[in-house]
């Protein structure tokens, strides 16, 4: 065995075993003379079911593991297999280079490649983005309520006594296109008169006043979080996307496995981007650098989904995208060949059933941002059906009320006219219901004068 302090392993106890690991927020970080963070967690809690003593140290170089043109290794990697330490602990992904030289675990945090983009690099918007606070079913709805307010007007307006006492000497204003100008003035708030004076046209044209303001209320609202969240929604949404235009620069960091899986992939977008960034040198030398740049804007930072997500969790103003390629695992790597690694993975697995891995990477990758508000969906017609249904009511009573008020005077008329009331009210509505006959003589009346 080339570990040489305090292991058990199959029940045999070793000496104290020597960690190397690189100071990378989360992973660990250096604080008060100690070492913190993801990885000392599961490095602590390994320890716990391996039964496993330790001590950890910086590595010296301050790198992962890459290998030179000489076939040598530098970083955690070199360091195992030089024998300076037993076990690396940190993000280290899981290659097929790095397995050929040293043994890795079963990995403890799964990850890929995605992109890293300032959120106010944002897609365009549409001719008709207007409509968006309101889903089709919704207008449908809307054009509906507002034809069938109209024609209530109108009806209302007709029928009622009190609206149009005689029918036959009286000009009524209330045609069907003033009805629907009329609907079409209280929904856009600038009114149009004249208004209804009796009671049932003025129930209708109230119920549609409080639905006018209640549906502006929902449109504004939703148009004005809808324009704002307009910011989160990228154009470069993939690789594709990426590869696809020259307005953003791009870059990942230099020698890393991310350049590694471009630099090997023969997927033509993969290949392309690599090509791109090549020829502009567009590397970075750290992940912070990377993210320095993303929040500078019309940088593209290319890296690992972990990494990029505790970039976003740290800097409100970045989003990474959605599409993550190239999916590795971090895993932990001991010498080529140890029996503790054996061990580990099953220590690594159980923790990974029972939840505590997932409870680390909650803890170590709070995010300390207000959550952004999704673009919010659109208002769907069950949302207003109280409104609809109060619209309803009101177009209801007052087109019963205007019915009621000609039929209690049909009744009175036919006492007087010695007449059956349905003739007199069918009379009525026939005379009132038809474009007024009161409007022709007028007209005549006006053409006739000098």
């Amino acid at each position: 065995l080339k570990l040489k302090r305090s292991v058990l392993v199959n029940s045999v106890f070793l000496p104290i075993c020597c960690c190397s690991t690189a100071n990378q927020d989360p992973y660990t970080m250096s604080k008060g003379g100690q070492l913190e963070g993801f990885c000392m967690d599961l490095l602590s809690e390994v320890a716990k079911k391996v039964g496993l003593k330790y001590k950890v140290k910086l590595v010296k170089d301050g790198a992962y593991g890459r290998q030179d043109e000489s076939g040598n290794w530098n970083g955690m990697i070199g360091e195992v297999v030089r024998g300076e330490a037993d076990l690396a602990i940190a993000p280290l992904t899981l290659t097929a280079a790095r397995e050929k030289v040293v043994g890795m675990t079963k990995p403890f945090m799964q990850t890929g490649i995605s992109i890293l983009l300032r959120k106010d690099i944002s897609e365009g918007a549409g001719f008709f983005d207007f409509l968006s606070p309101f889903a089709p079913e919704t207008w449908v709805g809307i054009l509906i309520a507002y034809m069938a307010t109209a024609a209530s007007i109108f009806i209302a307006t007709r029928v009622s006594p009190g609206e149009w006492s005689e029918a036959q000497s009286e000009r009524n204003r209330f045609s069907f296109l003033y009805s629907l100008w009329y609907a079409a003035g209280a929904l856009t708030l600038q009114g149009a008169g004249p208004h209804p004076k009796a009671l049932p046209g003025r129930v209708i044209c109230s119920s549609w006043w409080l639905f006018s303001v209640v549906l502006l209320a929902c449109y504004f609202s939703n148009l004005s979080s809808s324009k704002a969240s307009e910011s989160s929604h990228l154009t470069v949404k993939g690789f594709e996307d990426l590869a696809s235009q020259d307005t953003i620069e791009y870059g990942c960091l230099a020698g890393s496995s991310t350049l590694a899986f471009f630099k090997n992939s023969n997927n033509p977008v993969y290949r392309r981007i690599y090509e791109h960034m090549e020829r502009t040198q567009s590397f970075v030398s750290s992940m912070d650098e990377g993210v320095k740049r993303a929040k500078e804007g019309s940088f593209a930072f290319i890296g690992e989904s972990v990494s990029l997500d505790l970039a976003v969790a740290r800097h409100c103003e970045l989003v990474r995208v959605h599409e993550v390629i190239g999916m590795r695992g971090y895993s932990i790597a001991a010498p080529l060949g140890s029996p503790i690694i054996k061990n580990l993975s099953v220590a690594i697995l159980q923790l990974s059933e029972a939840g505590e891995l997932a409870y680390l990477r909650s803890k170590w990758w709070a995010s300390s941002c207000i959550a952004d508000k999704a673009k919010p969906a659109a208002v769907q017609p069950h949302s207003l059906k109280g409104m609809f249904l109060v619209l309803a009511l009101g177009l209801g009573l007052g087109t019963l009320l205007a019915v009621l008020e000609l039929t209690f005077k049909s009744r009175r008329k036919a006492a007087e006219l010695q007449k059956s009331c349905c003739a007199v009210l069918t009379e009525e509505l026939s005379l009132r219901l038809k474009k007024s006959s009161a409007d022709k003589p007028q007209e005549n009346a006006d053409k006739e004068k000098p």
